[in-house]
């Protein structure tokens, strides 16, 4: 049986989702983003435009890295271990 190779930011997101410290969502991402209270977002391969847009914006004002991941949103579901496709999400400082 083959071993699956495991990519490092998918162990990275799995142990901020264990601590507690992803924040999931559109939404509760720009929202925490504008008041300054994330210190990086990760996005979908295949997240909308006007929201890499919106989120590369406030990432510039408030000095926040975005990290654009290879996985698209479905996959990024799985890896969090959810039922639902994910394209934004953020980790808390």
């Amino acid at each position: 049986m083959a071993k699956r190779k495991i990519d490092k930011t998918a162990v990275e997101i799995r142990a901020l989702l264990a601590d507690k410290k992803l924040v999931i969502g559109t939404e509760r991402t720009l929202k925490l983003l504008r008041q300054g209270k994330l210190k990086q977002v990760f996005l979908a391969a295949n997240c909308a435009d006007r929201t890499k847009e919106d989120i590369k914006h406030f990432s510039r004002l408030t000095k926040t890295t975005v990290k654009e991941l290879v996985y698209p949103s479905e996959d990024l579901g799985v890896v969090c271990k959810k039922l639902h496709s994910i394209s934004v999400m953020g980790v808390l400082k």
